[in-house]
């Protein structure tokens, strides 16, 4: 059985969770040199977009609680969030993917050049993040589709970038693997936000609190410094989710579609082929 240790970044063979998770922490530490840095800028971008939206709000660093007398500006700030996201884990899938493409083709070359234009389809990717933020926006604004609309959106990026899809397909593509095999995928990516979730909640509260309660940090500092430990944190979490989009999104099509024997046969043959058409089995 081709890459079945469990060292591999990507076996070709159906994953547990646990598997899923590993696989996604090793395709983040390979290419955390590209991934974090650019999770950075664009986490930066978000704070300052979110920045008047807070203020509005009431949200104060470092865990931007409502407030009781402004809850339609902080379900209005929520939902903005929830779009960004959207976004820029859609932006970052757009590496993910092609980095997880190249380790199929070739394991023991890492994917080299991720910044560079050539197969990333840039206008297609920006619209379709700019899509899965809209979608997710919309979904925020009635609460309880927020967890449906990040469930489904998993796999645009890698939709674009390894099925040569359009936008519009790429968002069917997404929700029909998600909903494969129980919706499996759609469960994976939402236990992988919610672990995320936690950590930065605890990394960002903790690190305000713990300084200002030890007196390291006064008042008039806790907005700066909150803006920073959350940009951080989104630096590492946007890519890890990234990660597990891409890695979530391959263990479906190799689960359902076969995609293990299509890769097998190129990495035998030289073929260019990555995958198999999409929406063939």
């Amino acid at each position: 059985m081709p890459d079945a240790a469990p060292i591999a970044v990507l076996p070709l063979r159906p994953l547990t969770v646990g598997e899923l998770i590993d696989s996604a922490v090793l395709l983040l530490r390979d290419h955390a040199r590209v991934l974090v840095p650019v999770a950075l800028v664009l986490a930066a971008l978000e704070q300052l977009l979110l920045y008047p939206l807070r203020l509005v709000a009431g949200a104060t660093p470092p865990a931007y609680l409502p407030t009781f007398d402004r809850l339609p500006a902080y379900w209005f700030l929520l939902a903005v969030g929830a779009a960004c996201e959207g976004v820029i884990i859609a932006l970052l899938g757009n590496l993910t993917a092609r980095a997880a493409g190249t380790v199929l083709l070739d394991p023991g070359s890492p994917a080299r050049g991720l910044l560079r234009p050539r197969g990333a389809r840039l206008p297609v990717a920006l619209l379709v993040a700019l899509l899965a933020g809209a979608v997710m926006f919309v979904a925020s604004l009635i609460m309880p589709l927020w967890v449906v609309g990040f469930a489904l959106l998993g796999s645009v990026a890698p939709a674009i970038v390894l099925d040569r899809v359009g936008p519009f397909r790429a968002l069917w593509r997404s929700a029909t693997l998600a909903l494969r095999t129980g919706g499996r995928a759609a469960a994976v990516r939402i236990l992988g936000y919610l672990v995320w979730w936690l950590l930065r909640i605890g990394l960002a509260v903790g690190a305000v609190t713990g300084l200002h309660s030890a007196g390291l940090l006064a008042a008039e500092w806790h907005l700066p410094v909150g803006l920073a430990v959350w940009t951080l944190t989104n630096g590492v979490a946007y890519p890890a989710l990234a990660c597990i989009d891409a890695v979530v999104y391959l263990e479906a099509r190799i689960r359902t579609e076969g995609l293990d024997i299509v890769i097998d046969r190129a990495r035998r043959t030289g073929s260019a082929m990555l995958t198999p058409p999409a929406g063939r089995r």
